[in-house]
């Protein structure tokens, strides 16, 4: 596990907060705070991927639990 986790700058205090780790090369840990025992685990060219879609707005029409 990680032990260099980064917090997001967009989390605010108190609330749900993303952290970020690079523990070995080619490779970023996720976790949220909410859940710290999850982590999840991307390379640095998907995670990129997955943030340009997300700005384009690409899951703006996805609803939680479904």
């Amino acid at each position: 596990m990680p032990r260099d986790w980064q917090k997001s700058s967009y989390s605010q205090e108190g609330s749900a907060c993303v952290y970020v780790a690079a523990p070995a090369p080619h490779t970023i840990a996720l976790r949220e705070s909410d859940e710290p025992d999850v982590i999840l685990t991307t390379t640095p060219a998907t995670l990129a991927t997955f943030i340009r879609a997300a700005k384009a707005g690409a899951f703006d029409g996805l609803t939680h639990g479904r």
